[in-house]
């Protein structure tokens, strides 16, 4: 495995020795990797099998990164102000559950 240096200011050298059970190499190896991820999944559209699998174990995908479509937020905006953000009494609840 190829070994990589990073120059940090010493303040910031300082705060993280205030996390001494953090292993900060593994942390850099993480990012490195999903901004590879990222990188290719903008170019091709794909992810290969063994990204797929470093992203399910962190809990992420490449596409969690991208910004939120103008139709996509619209169609939140319109929902947020549904009859949903209304406050129901327990029998007008009941009823709309029969409805459903």
């Amino acid at each position: 495995m190829a070994c990589i240096t990073v120059s940090i200011e010493k303040i910031f050298k300082e705060r993280l020795a205030r996390f001494p059970w953090v292993n900060w190499s593994e942390i850099g190896r993480e990012e490195m990797f999903k901004k590879y991820i990222f990188d290719e999944y903008i170019k091709t559209g794909k992810i290969t099998k063994e990204e797929e699998k470093f992203c399910e174990k962190i809990d992420w995908h490449p596409v969690d990164e991208l910004p939120l479509k103008k139709a996509f937020i619209k169609k939140l905006k319109k929902a947020r102000e549904g009859p949903h953000s209304e406050s129901m009494t327990s029998v007008e609840l009941e009823k709309w559950l029969e409805d459903l």
